[in-house]
């Protein structure tokens, strides 16, 4: 089990704003992190009403990630394979019927409808909760994330819990950006964290990490500071971010700015009262023990024998 943070968390201080930017509640190791066969990877990608932009999604997920498959990959950042997890948050467009037709070119993809439409945050956790791979990516359906940073982020990732996208240059209208810069600052002010980018969806992360976050409405925008509050170590690495090619975002001031402040209040009481414990089977003689009480322990597995 990774262990938990001793206090609160803190970047490296890189000048080089483009070079990864580190949390380490020790020293990170490096090198060679996975044991056993290269991992498998679950990209997980909620999806409302995206029919337009899904064709050239999944085929530059494919493009980005098939390279790491490959036999001559270095061992470090090869993958044992991937899946395209298409999460149909109850689209109303054509999705469903271009997601047929991309399965059958994209042997990787493995779409999945909810039966209504449940918003981001259920989408992604249920796609986690579908996932096989022991790592999770996500992105936005929309375009505006690049799947190339996909690669990036697994590179990086060695020797850590998860990467964090950073988008350096966002391609949004100037408001959006200004209302984003505060809600990050406000967000780090309250939660005493420093995450540069806590509203990017590029990210890579442990599943098993994952599954034991707290699950609410708008748990999307935490998954950065949920998986701190885990122990996670942590990578930020800047990515690319595009205009949106079709349709208009879901999201607005109105419908964001207020559920956003009570959900990062519900977070802060979270990350204030974590439970942590260490738990074990005792093997043989148990140290902790008296000797007395350690020869009753014996005497009583003869009997029972």
């Amino acid at each position: 089990m990774t262990p938990n943070p001793p206090g609160r968390p803190h970047f490296s201080d890189v000048r080089d704003h483009r070079s990864p930017r580190i949390w380490r509640q020790d020293a990170a190791t490096t090198g060679d992190a996975w044991e056993g066969p290269p991992p498998f990877l679950s990209v997980v990608v909620p999806a409302k009403d995206e029919a337009e932009s899904l064709p050239r999604l999944v085929a530059e997920i494919a493009a980005a990630l098939r390279p790491l498959c490959d036999g001559r990959e270095p061992r470090a950042s090869r993958l044992g394979g991937f899946e395209i997890l298409i999460v149909d948050d109850g689209s109303t467009d054509a999705t469903p019927r271009v997601l047929r037709i991309l399965e059958v070119e994209h042997p990787e993809l493995r779409p999945i409808r909810l039966r209504a439409n449940v918003g981001q945050s259920g989408a992604t956790a249920a796609g986690i909760r579908a996932a096989r791979g022991s790592w999770i990516a996500t992105l936005d359906a929309d375009l505006q994330n690049d799947p190339a940073d996909l690669e990036t982020l697994w590179r990086e990732l060695p020797g850590h819990d998860a990467a964090l996208g950073w988008r350096v240059e966002r391609r949004d209208r100037w408001i959006r950006r200004v209302v984003s810069r505060w809600a990050n600052r406000v967000r780090n002010a309250v939660l005493g964290q420093a995450i540069l980018d806590t509203g990017c969806s590029v990210r890579i992360f442990r599943r098993d990490l994952a599954l034991r976050l707290p699950l609410f409405q708008g748990v999307h925008r935490f998954l950065g500071p949920l998986l701190i509050r885990e122990g996670a170590r942590v990578v930020q690495v800047p990515v690319n971010h595009r205009a949106r090619p079709h349709g208009t975002s879901h999201y607005n001031f109105r419908n964001r700015s207020f559920r956003v402040l009570v959900d990062l209040l519900g977070v802060s009481w979270l990350m204030s009262r974590p439970l942590r414990y260490e738990a074990y089977e005792p093997r043989g003689v148990d140290p902790d023990l008296a000797p007395g009480e350690a020869a009753d322990s014996r005497r009583a597995r003869d009997l029972a024998a």
